[in-house]
């Protein structure tokens, strides 16, 4: 599949830093950004709202195909609707990531989002952040990152997060949920979570956010393309 516009795929297991990542680099390029993870919540979200079950793949998938979500932007913070509700923190939960790892796992479903996140792709650029985006949404990406880090640093990251947050969670649960998360990420018989043969691998686990932007920016400018061009 050819893409419209260049490409920069950011794949790699939850807690890596893919979203705070894709994040600052479509917003110092100023493209496009495409978070598929939210797709999946959505659809595992609407089912929620809707009493579907998460292993009715026939039912997921028609909800995929016809989810009606929004990314409105308001006082510079994106908003996520889900059938004009705003979702924006409950989709962001554990418990969300979690059935949203469930219902990636159904072929039909994926098949279902797969022209949506492709429709993504558009002038002057995308920064697509996932779990199969260099490996099955979009091939001939121009980069393909895989962000990886430890599972007990991911864990932390996280455990800071909530407390941050004002919620209290249990790092060792925690753990365990990212543990279980990976594994069925990983071997899932469709899309299952790995880096593209092309991929370029960045284990963050002691990496700062700004080495790591600074360590894209470099591949980035060896392919021809700066910040705001």
């Amino acid at each position: 599949m050819a893409e419209q516009a260049p490409v920069v795929t950011i794949d790699g297991p939850g807690g890596a830093g893919k979203g705070t990542i894709s994040g600052l680099m479509a917003d110092r390029l100023r493209w496009h950004l495409l978070d598929s993870g939210a797709l999946y919540r959505l659809t595992a979200q609407a089912a929620l709202k809707h009493q579907v079950a998460l292993d009715d793949e026939a039912s997921l998938a028609k909800i995929a195909q016809t989810l009606d979500v929004a990314f409105p932007v308001e006082n510079g913070q994106p908003r996520t609707l889900l059938e004009g509700d705003d979702v924006s923190r409950a989709i962001r939960t554990e418990q969300a990531g979690e059935r949203a790892s469930q219902v990636a796992a159904l072929p039909s479903v994926r098949q279902a989002l797969l022209q949506r996140q492709r429709d993504f792709c558009q002038a002057p650029g995308l920064i697509a952040d996932g779990r199969d985006m260099g490996t099955v949404v979009f091939p001939s990406a121009t980069l393909k990152i895989f962000l990886t880090a430890s599972a007990s640093e991911r864990a932390r990251r996280r455990h800071q997060q909530l407390q941050e947050a004002g919620v209290d969670a249990s790092l060792s649960s925690l753990l365990k949920e990212i543990q279980a998360r990976d594994a069925r990420d990983t071997q899932r018989e469709v899309a299952p979570l790995k880096p593209a043969d092309d991929a370029i691998t960045l284990d963050t686990t002691c990496l700062s956010i700004p080495e790591v932007v600074d360590r894209l920016t470099e591949l980035l400018a060896q392919r021809g393309i700066a910040f705001g061009s």
